[in-house]
């Protein structure tokens, strides 16, 4: 939904001004047309049947009031602007951008089921089972997605986990456990700023790292075509990332730290010491280990930020949504973390994800690599200027 949506706002622009390679829509525009009415159009007409489109278990209630929401919103956008032909112009080619993504991605395999009941659950040391409290797994068949930037789900498939007999099985698994426990059943060693950092991180990729592109993009002063490249090729970068995550993932079918703990005694490793209730900060995603997803969306969005401005070293803070209430995002006293660099966040984001109990430390580094090329990828490709 964020990559169609910004390649349809991207389109539309380039339609009035080609001034970057379309990826969907390569028709033109009149230059006297609307840009916002355009961008307000091309967003809008991607989202509300997207919205509406969104599967099970989302609840009806909330995909109505996110489309109200989009619906009131583009009403108040096109109020600002004056009735005139250059509006009128700048609707035409936002919906005919709208329209070039909607058919292109008409059938692209996202509305596989995303809660599969009856998916086979491994029985040997290292094999993936459901986890505690989601008796399902999540969108195993994610990773037949159609990518957008991909030759195909498995083009940068990150290396196997290691073996559960390993000593480097052994040393990953000791610091989750250490670190990863709730404090409450279990106990843990994270330190204050450790258990901000766990809890920082859990929101949204996509929700956080478009606010980091938004916070970003408005202290550098992109102008509006440089801003509609930024975020599609973010949020290109950021989809192929789960489609090839997913693949990875389900390919391997690897068990989750809290699964590996609970049955250490069945592993066959003799370094590794059983704790049957341990209990991670947050509820373990239903989704094999490795690699994590989390870590992949990471280093795809530092990466595309470093190439697009041509620099690892810029200085931005940001908020989360998933902190304890009165520290989060729209709250008055709103926690912020700073960082110096786009991959020290990247970092960051994925040490979170031992801190919280989700994942062994091999599958967040290898995340991380596997977004970076995903992150590449789309910069050498998409979007290129055209001069």
């Amino acid at each position: 939904m964020y990559a169609m949506t910004h390649i349809a706002i991207h389109d539309a622009l380039n339609a009035i001004d080609r001034r970057y390679r379309p990826y969907a829509f390569f028709g033109h525009a009149s230059r006297q047309s609307s840009t916002d009415a355009a961008v307000a159009t091309a967003a809008h007409d991607v989202l509300v049947p997207v919205l509406g489109q969104i599967p099970a278990p989302f609840p009806q209630a909330c995909i109505d009031a996110a489309i109200a929401g989009v619906e009131a919103d583009y009403a108040a956008a096109l109020d600002a602007i004056a009735d005139t032909p250059s509006k009128r112009k700048g609707v035409n080619v936002g919906a005919k951008a709208a329209a070039a993504i909607l058919a292109l991605r008409a059938d692209d395999g996202s509305d596989t089921p995303l809660l599969d009941f009856d998916y086979p659950q491994g029985t040997e040391p290292g094999e993936y089972r459901f986890t505690p409290g989601t008796p399902f797994a999540f969108a195993p068949g994610w990773q037949d997605v159609t990518p957008f930037v991909l030759e195909d789900s498995s083009q940068f498939r990150a290396d196997p986990p290691f073996d559960v007999t390993e000593s480097a099985y052994t040393a990953d698994f000791d610091e989750v456990k250490r670190l990863g426990g709730d404090g409450t059943t279990t106990p843990s060693e994270r330190t204050p700023d450790q258990t901000e950092i766990a809890l920082f991180w859990v929101e949204s990729s996509p929700l956080q790292w478009n606010r980091i592109a938004r916070i970003v993009s408005a202290e550098e002063g992109l102008d509006l075509w440089e801003q509609a490249r930024l975020f599609g090729l973010l949020n290109m970068a950021l989809a192929d990332g789960y489609v090839g995550s997913f693949e990875t993932k389900y390919l391997y079918n690897y068990w989750r730290p809290v699964t590996a703990i609970q049955n250490a005694d069945t592993d066959g490793n003799p370094d590794t010491d059983v704790d049957p209730t341990w209990t991670p900060l947050v509820t373990t995603p239903p989704i094999p280990d490795h690699d994590s997803a989390h870590s992949v969306e990471g280093g795809a969005a530092a990466q595309v930020f470093q190439r697009f401005f041509g620099t690892d070293e810029i200085s931005f803070e940001t908020c989360s949504l998933t902190l304890p209430a009165g520290s989060r995002c729209n709250d008055t006293s709103a926690v912020t973390r700073s960082f110096t660099s786009f991959s020290q966040a990247a970092e960051e984001n994925a040490l979170s994800r031992i801190l919280v109990g989700f994942h062994f430390r091999n599958a967040v580094e290898d995340g991380v690599e596997h977004g970076r090329l995903i992150g590449d990828r789309a910069v050498d490709l998409f979007l290129l200027p055209v001069h």
